[in-house]
């Protein structure tokens, strides 16, 4: 029997850049070669992996945050590369590392500063960070939530209020909080669970985006296995009371490709509009 060819030392997970003119019909960005970020770009630490991307712009120079998971420690820390020109890209540096696993690095700004959320669950937390010196420099402000393993929170602003979605461990339950602030008073949608026992939609899998006045949520498939595809629905009725929403298609956003770096699956879309023209980091799985 044929030995199968060996696995890159980089691990199952990298980076790449989709985009389109409609943010849930994306292909590969032009004049980029996938991925555009793997372990082996990470200089400051031995990376086993590079997963859950966040784009954000600064000026003229656009960031993807990720998880970058700490070969020595088997521990998700956060990193970031930057670009001036979306094509070529240079490693940072680790900006968060704590005694705890993290992912999901969300990153935003809100009344002139830098936010960032990342998964902390193993923390049983939901942690808010400020930058101090953007983008290296990251102060831990408190937590949102506490208690719980809360995965993959994700914060947005709508109706001059605060959302956040957050799952479960097993992938499986969406719930929903809200808040008028920021930094405190975060209460539970009386509507939770919105989603129960349904891996294939339930996990949160980057921002919440508005798209020609529409509101639409991304989310990753993890039924059979995790990490297949990423779906997206557009939310109806959202408010203290209220929520509904609706498949935008049965075709996913993105999902595996059968070969190369994104062969057996993909679970994150983190879209950002620039110049009419939407932008995705994504993250493929090729194992």
């Amino acid at each position: 029997m044929t030995a199968p060819p060996p696995r890159p030392r980089d691990g199952p997970w990298s980076i790449g850049l989709y985009e389109g003119k409609n943010p849930f019909e994306l292909s590969p960005a032009a004049g980029v070669t996938n991925p555009v970020i793997t372990a082996a770009d990470v200089t400051d630490f031995d990376a086993a992996f590079v997963a859950d991307p966040f784009l954000y712009q600064d000026g003229g120079t656009t960031y993807i945050f990720y998880e970058a998971l700490d070969r020595s420690t088997n521990q998700g820390d956060v990193a970031y590369s930057r670009s001036t020109d979306g094509i070529h890209w240079t490693y940072g540096r680790r900006v968060v590392d704590e005694p705890f696993h993290l992912s999901y690095p969300q990153v935003f700004s809100w009344e002139g500063q830098h936010y960032l959320v990342p998964e902390s669950h193993l923390d049983r937390s939901v942690r808010l960070y400020r930058a101090e010196s953007f983008p290296d420099r990251w102060t831990y402000v408190g937590n949102l939530l506490g208690g719980y393993h809360y995965v993959d929170p994700t914060v947005f602003r709508h109706a001059d209020r605060w959302w956040m979605f957050v799952t479960t461990p097993e992938s499986d339950v969406l719930n929903l909080y809200y808040s008028d602030n920021l930094t405190s008073g975060w209460r539970p949608h009386p509507g939770n669970p919105l989603i129960k026992f349904n891996a294939h939609i339930a996990r949160p899998s980057g921002r919440v985006v508005e798209a020609d006045g529409r509101l639409y949520r991304v989310t990753q498939d993890d039924a059979p296995s995790y990490g297949i595809q990423v779906r997206a629905f557009e939310i109806l009725k959202l408010s203290e009371t209220e929520y509904e929403e609706r498949p935008v298609s049965d075709v996913p956003v993105v999902g595996a490709s059968g070969t190369g770096w994104n062969a057996a699956g993909m679970h994150q879309v983190d879209l950002l509009k620039v110049d009419g023209l939407w932008k995705a980091s994504v993250d493929g799985r090729a194992w």
